[in-house]
Order: structure tokens, then C-alpha cells, then sequence
């Protein structure tokens, strides 16, 4: 399984990107990488707040040759990035329903996930936000950045080449 790259400067959301290039090919496998989000999305309509710097991605694939289900296959996303943050960060990370990841009780990671069915297909959308360098300032519900949790700058081309090898490794398991 390769993900083909589709990379962007700025783009109102990186699965409303996903879902239109879907629509628009006949591709199985792909990634949107973005610097930038106008109106990035979380989970029951929520906005993702999207500071440049930070990581924006979306990865979409075809369920047809998978052997396991979409709730099955939240839970590997989660897991698969909860690996990613694991190879820079040492701290505990916790998986917490039905999409964030959180490190010392602070939300560090985004994850939203949607179906498509496009000819009888269904894709998953599985939109990653990561805050590397800066995290909102929410009411009620404190966020962190893996900057000021590991005092290091984190190249993040280093980041997107490790997810997709990690997603391209990990989930091509799970298919027939």
C-alpha cells in the first residue's frame, strides 16, 4: 500500500480536500498534507483550530480489501499516530474517546474520521491535526504542543515522512 502525496499551502480543510479528490479520481490510497487549514474540522461539527506550523493531514483509503471494520480501524488510527507521537515524546499518551490524544491531561492530537461511498466504494477519511509548535487556547479543555513538551523543534517534513511510513506499513496488514 503507497499513498500518493498531494500537497497544499492552504486548503479549507484537509479531508474536505480528501473527499474531493476522491470525487474527482480514481485513486484507492491517498495523502493531504497542508501548511495551512481555513476551516479545518473536529469531531460533531467543532472547529479545529489550525496554526500554521502545526501538522495538517488527511490520509484517505478504499475498505474494499480490508479484513477488519471501520470501528476496528478507528481505533488502529489512533493507535498508529499515538506510535508516531511516541518517537518524539516519552510521556504517557492516553486515548481518549471517540478522538483525541492527550499527553499530562492535555489535548495534544485531533483525529476525525468519515466514510464516503463513491460507486458503491467506501473510503475512510482519516484527518489528522497535530499540534507541533503552538495549541489553542480552549476554554475547559487545556491543549499542549510537542514543542514545549520535548523542548526540541521538530523538522516537520521528518513528521509527514513518518506517518505515511508508519500508516503504509501498519494498515497494508490489515488487507487481503
Amino acid at each position: 500500500m503507497k499513498f500518493k502525496i498531494f500537497r497544499f499551502k492552504k486548503v479549507n480543510s484537509t479531508n474536505n480536500t480528501a473527499i474531493r479528490i476522491i470525487q474527482n479520481s480514481n485513486l484507492n490510497y491517498g495523502m493531504v498534507i497542508s501548511e495551512m487549514q481555513n476551516n479545518g474540522r473536529g469531531q460533531y461539527g467543532k472547529k479545529w483550530i489550525s496554526y500554521k506550523g502545526n501538522l495538517f493531514i488527511s490520509f484517505f483509503y478504499n475498505l474494499e480489501n480490508f479484513t477488519v471494520s471501520v470501528k476496528q480501524l478507528t481505533k488502529i488510527n489512533c493507535l498508529l499516530v499515538k506510535k508516531l507521537l511516541s518517537l518524539y515524546c516519552k510521556n504517557k499518551i492516553i486515548f481518549k474517546k471517540p478522538n483525541d490524544l492527550i499527553i499530562h491531561k492535555k489535548k495534544i492530537c485531533g483525529i476525525l474520521q468519515e466514510t464516503l461511498v463513491k460507486l458503491n466504494k467506501k473510503y475512510l477519511i482519516v484527518g489528522i491535526g497535530i499540534n507541533l509548535i503552538k495549541n489553542p487556547n480552549i476554554r475547559n479543555y487545556p491543549t499542549i504542543n510537542l514543542l514545549d513538551l520535548t523542548k526540541k523543534k521538530i523538522s516537520k517534513s521528518k513528521i509527514e515522512n513518518e506517518i505515511k511510513k508508519i500508516f503504509e506499513f501498519k494498515l497494508s496488514k490489515f488487507c487481503n
